[in-house]
């Protein structure tokens, strides 16, 4: 690999199938997580809480849960939970805070855990793949065993914490259909990881862009979030994401030749997010649509990176459009000649 770069991302971002088989044999083992918080009904509330890359996929984590389970929901930042309590929750409901964290290290998250502790009204628990750490030695956590990473960026971590969870919100919800749709997105994640890594280093090579925007809508819109700031943290561009149909709003101004507009495509709202796209391109973007399959009405795009799974709800789906945004990332990274394994100013564990 040139310069030697992104030895230690790139087998990261390739492994992700393992680790996702895995998340899903370790929540067989863990079923009384399940049974215990994310599974009762005694709690009014559900919160998922994170930083950064943790804080978006406890994004599609909540929806995911909301839309499956039946029951509220909602994802914060964690240091809003430890500063801000009583804008994100209101007093005298029953909440269960679920602490999301690749390392279990993040101050943030164990401030905003600790916060809570021996406050009427609140339980908590987490997920993260550090068996050690000290979230999961505070709290009752998943384990994601295979995600544990040694470069800074968050990739098979997140792609299989985000699946483990979804996976336990299926059981939760007691539906067979949505436990077997978890069975089928870790049968399908090798092929789509093996197919991204081709299709996203052609795709790199042979297009000059300088602006990079990501949309998603429902439980797509975290996922748009951390594709953002996955290539932000891997190669220092230019990029923002947004709510689809909000990308009309004000922000399209921005759009000209060199802007790359990569639209999650989910199929509750396929007609209405395709207008979006194809108006993007009549302004000059570049479109790549990441979609369960491609049709005449993407045949306007530039692009189209098909992850199969129509049969799928887009929340079960959603981990399978991973890999190829992340692999994008990485090689725009060797693109700009920058080391996605050493980001500037960042470390793998955040504390303050």
């Amino acid at each position: 690999m040139a310069n030697a770069f992104g030895q230690l991302t790139y087998p990261e971002i390739s492994a992700q199938a393992e680790a996702l088989a895995a998340a899903h044999a370790q929540l067989n083992v863990q079923r009384d997580w399940v049974d215990r918080y994310i599974g009762n009904s005694a709690y009014d509330e559900v919160i998922f809480i994170g930083s950064g890359s943790s804080y978006y996929q406890a994004q599609t984590m909540a929806a995911t849960f909301k839309k499956w389970v039946g029951r509220p929901a909602s994802a914060h930042p964690s240091s809003e939970i430890y500063l801000f309590r009583d804008a994100a929750a209101v007093p005298g409901r029953n909440y269960l805070l679920v602490g999301v964290s690749r390392s279990g290290e993040s101050t943030e998250v164990i401030l905003a855990l600790e916060s809570v502790k021996g406050v009427p009204g609140w339980t908590t628990c987490g997920i993260t793949c550090h068996e050690d750490s000290k979230m999961a030695q505070m709290t009752q956590c998943l384990i994601s065993p295979l995600g544990k990473e040694k470069s800074t960026v968050m990739t098979k971590s997140l792609s299989s914490m985000t699946f483990m969870m979804q996976a336990a919100s299926a059981v939760a919800s007691g539906k067979p259909e949505l436990q077997a749709e978890a069975g089928k997105v870790v049968e399908a994640d090798a092929a789509v990881v093996k197919a991204a890594d081709p299709f996203a280093k052609t795709f790199v090579r042979e297009r000059e862009l300088n602006k990079f925007i990501y949309l998603g809508m429902g439980s797509y819109y975290g996922l748009s979030q951390e594709a953002c700031l996955k290539i932000k943290e891997m190669s220092y561009v230019w990029t923002e994401s947004f709510g689809t149909l909000e990308f009309r709003h004000g922000p399209k101004s921005i759009v000209e030749p060199g802007t790359l507009v990569c639209l999650l495509l989910s199929e509750t709202a396929r007609s209405y997010e395709l207008k979006v796209a194809e108006e993007m391109k009549a302004y000059g973007a570049t479109v790549l649509v990441v979609t369960a399959a491609k049709g005449d009405d993407t045949a306007f795009a530039d692009a189209v990176f098909e992850v199969g799974g129509a049969e799928l709800s887009d929340e079960a789906r959603g981990v399978l459009y991973l890999p190829v945004l992340q692999y994008i990332g990485f090689y725009t990274a060797l693109k700009n000649n920058v080391d996605p394994d050493h980001p500037r100013n960042l470390t793998q564990v955040v504390k303050i």
